[in-house]
């Protein structure tokens, strides 16, 4: 990722944006368990920045 990612918590709209991927990409990868954790907030879904950071560097060594 080039940008920094916010410090606030992520929402799926917010990861679908920084990843550029449609916010339904994001669900599935939910609904697969093959995304970046979630946590729920009430009924909100929402993601750590952290946990983004985590997955997205996973997802690059992985195509070394």
């Amino acid at each position: 990722m080039s940008r920094d990612l916010p410090a606030r918590y992520l929402t799926p709209l917010d990861l679908a944006d920084l990843l550029g991927v449609p916010v339904e990409t994001v669900y599935q990868w939910r609904r697969k368990r093959t995304g970046p954790r979630g946590f729920r907030v009430g009924r909100h879904l929402r993601f750590d920045p952290e946990d983004v950071r985590r997955w997205v560097a996973s997802r690059i060594e992985e195509t070394v």
